[in-house]
């Protein structure tokens, strides 16, 4: 049997999503994405790699309530890759990622967070290596996309479903689309302090820097410890004093994180929100 890997730089789901989301971070600071190019290239109806992302796309979008249909669209996404041009795609691949490096570095660029890393990686080695290989972690990467597909509804891919629409726009559409999609940021949260806006925004732009994310939330946390403590202080109520110590202590229990994922940023926005509460009293 052979010993199955996970190759980031071959996992075509994995590459379009990353492209993605440095699109929507250099959206979202009015600036021309230069992954745009790229997508465009690589990802326009006439490639294999855009054939083989409808496939990546079949197994993470789908939703099915029925085991059954999970594994028998999971079998007909097999059967259809079979059909690619596995030497065009191959080289459209080390093209498309020879020019991720030129212009973002590889290093960096894989960097970043994907949510559903675990499901794109079940997908890549489902499509890559044949049951045969290594039965138990084939049938284990199925399962895995079985319980995707079957399980909540996840939103993420609607920034890829939107992306679809304009890859092949002109620049004045593209720009246009940028606006939308500022204004459309700016007035959801529209209700955010400075702080919780610099939080999100860190979080959008440092996609592709894991550690200099990591930096500022312990830096916010060492910060909103400071301040919970000055509040603690100045507070009459013995309950409330114990309560906020517990928070500080919880809070504090962040600092020491290695990766930040969505729950931190979570809890930190929940932090603030507290301090403003705290300042209203």
């Amino acid at each position: 049997m052979k010993s199955i890997k996970h190759s980031k730089i071959k996992n075509t789901g994995l590459i379009f999503e990353l492209l993605v989301r440095q699109i929507a971070s250099d959206t979202l600071n009015n600036k021309e994405s230069k992954a745009i190019p790229i997508l465009k290239k690589y990802f326009n109806k006439n490639t294999e790699l855009s054939k083989e992302l409808n496939l990546y796309k079949s197994l993470t979008s789908e939703k099915f309530n029925k085991e059954e249909k999970a594994s028998a669209l999971i079998e007909a996404v097999l059967k259809s890759h079979k059909n690619l041009n596995t030497a065009i795609l191959s080289k459209q691949k080390y093209n498309l990622i020879k020019d991720i490096n030129e212009v973002f570095g590889v290093d960096s660029f894989f960097q970043a967070r994907v949510n559903d890393y675990k499901v794109l990686a079940s997908v890549y080695k489902i499509l890559e290596y044949a049951e045969a290989d290594a039965p138990v972690e084939i049938v284990n990467s199925k399962y895995t996309i079985i319980e995707h597909i079957t399980g909540k509804e996840i939103l993420k891919e609607e920034i890829s479903e939107d992306l679809k629409t304009f890859m092949n726009a002109d620049k004045d559409v593209r720009l246009t689309a940028y606006k939308y999609l500022v204004n459309k940021f700016n007035d959801k949260y529209k209700t955010l302090d400075t702080k919780q806006k610099n939080l999100l925004r860190e979080y959008i732009n440092n996609v592709s820097s894991t550690e200099d994310l990591t930096k500022y939330i312990v830096s916010e946390i060492t910060d909103i410890s400071k301040i919970l403590q000055v509040y603690s202080k100045k507070v009459d109520s013995q309950v409330i004093k114990i309560k906020l110590n517990e928070v500080t202590n919880l809070l504090n229990s962040m600092s020491n994180v290695k990766t930040v994922n969505d729950n931190h940023v979570l809890s930190l926005l929940r932090y603030y929100e507290l301090l403003k509460e705290l300042k209203k009293v």
